[in-house]
């Protein structure tokens, strides 16, 4: 292996790169075929000319079995299915179809107004936007089984989706609100084992995982496209703590973080797996087919993780940057200013050279050693807790302790800001070659 030189900046942490990822626009606008330029909203910018999506251009549409009213004076087409819904209904909350009915049509024959003529809606499936209609024809009594523990938390995610799409903002606030209070409730329903809509368990069984990963990385896009960040915030937290039970979150939040530059996210997700795994590039070994994201076990009990090229890159990159901050800090205890108190009455230098003979002690322990040199938080942890057992009896001041400690305290915490800028490709980083 070859070791591309490394220069610590003055306080060990690297400058934060601009991010290179761009954010995913989850949820694209609508689209009416028409023959108008205009430059007004998103929906006006994204409608242009189009058939109805691929997948559904081999059967002629069908008219939805609930949301096809006789007297609906609108017709939509979703994939393969037209709805025939009220425009009084599509026009309130000042969403983008209230623009849309404005629309000179010119001498063409009017868009929406039969079967043969719908609006085409591109980017949704029927189900989504047969659930958003739901939210606009509800009776009372169903909204109100929406904020019960019965209610269906896929389908209030679909109306919070679709609702964002077109502008119908009091809709969405409403639907993200619901989700959110269904969330936070006391013992949390994403852990029952009977939830319905969506289920989650900090131990799922195997089989569980891949519908569970679905659902999660689904509600943090919708609180990241909505800028709901009390839901995201909410998610994000669940995210971490099922980290710790599967590589496969591990490795599902640090997808989730390089894809929507999730930052309180990338720097504990990336730490995660490279602590867990050993970890192979799509590209790493010729003749074999690897998939990204696969999960193998090793035959000394490992798993094995394959990752994207980019990803590799910032793991590795990440190792060595953490590994040259453990090295300066193994070699220079940390620093802090003596109480008042230790100059006055007691012997500041050996006060001083106590806590570097403990610093120096304790960075060789057996313990600290068992731990990955790039485990820096781990390591530090074991030296703040040795500290917290040994403290009380070595020749320090008693003020000087407790300002020892907090400054323990403070690098954990400095490390754990920083942690995000560790990760990311580019600069100084470990060269492995063949």
């Amino acid at each position: 292996m070859e070791i591309v030189p490394f220069v610590p900046t003055p306080d060990d942490v690297p400058a934060s790169p601009t991010s290179d990822v761009d954010h995913y626009q989850q949820f694209s606008p609508a689209r009416k075929r028409f023959r108008h330029s205009w430059d007004s909203t998103t929906m006006m910018d994204s409608t242009r000319s189009s058939p109805a999506p691929s997948q559904d251009s081999s059967s002629e549409p069908r008219r939805d079995n609930r949301y096809y009213f006789s007297d609906g004076s609108c017709i939509l087409q979703v994939g393969n299915t037209l709805f025939n819904v009220h425009r009084s209904r599509l026009s309130q909350d000042a969403s983008s179809f209230t623009t849309l009915f404005t629309l000179p049509q010119g001498d063409i024959p009017e868009e929406g107004t039969s079967d043969e003529r719908p609006i085409v809606l591109q980017g949704d499936t029927p189900d989504e936007f047969r659930n958003f209609l739901w939210s606009l024809y509800a009776l009372p009594h169903e909204i109100m089984m929406a904020r019960s523990s019965q209610m269906d938390l896929n389908r209030l995610v679909d109306v919070a989706k679709v609702a964002n799409k077109y502008s119908f903002r009091s809709t969405e606030s409403w639907a993200l609100d619901a989700i959110q209070k269904y969330i936070e409730k006391k013992p949390s329903p994403l852990f029952s084992p009977v939830s319905p809509g969506l289920h989650f368990s900090l131990n799922p069984p195997a089989s569980s995982l891949p519908d569970s990963k679905a659902q999660i990385s689904r509600l943090i896009r919708l609180a990241q496209t909505c800028s709901h960040q009390r839901l995201l915030d909410t998610m994000v937290s669940l995210l971490r703590q099922l980290m710790s039970t599967s590589l496969h979150y591990s490795y599902l939040a640090m997808t989730l973080a390089d894809e929507l530059d999730l930052r309180e996210l990338r720097g504990l997700a990336y730490l995660e797996v490279l602590q867990r795994a050993v970890f192979y590039s799509v590209r790493d070994r010729d003749g074999e087919s690897l998939v990204e994201g696969e999960i193998q076990e090793t035959p000394d009990g490992l798993e094995r993780l394959v990752v994207s090229p980019m990803q590799q890159h910032r793991l590795l990159s990440g190792h060595f940057r953490l590994c040259k901050i453990w090295e300066k800090l193994r070699g220079t205890p940390l620093t802090f200013e003596h109480s008042p108190s230790c100059g006055t009455n007691w012997n500041q230098h050996a006060c001083t050279q106590n806590w570097v003979d403990f610093w120096k002690e304790r960075t060789r322990a057996d313990g600290l050693l068992s731990l990955d040199s790039a485990n820096v938080l781990g390591r530090l942890t074991f030296i703040l807790k040795e500290f917290e057992r040994w403290g009380s009896v070595t020749y320090m001041h008693q003020d000087c302790k407790v300002v020892a400690k907090r400054a323990i305290h403070e690098k954990i915490k400095n490390v754990q800001e920083s942690l995000p800028d560790y990760f990311y490709e580019g600069g100084e980083y470990l060269s492995c070659t063949k």
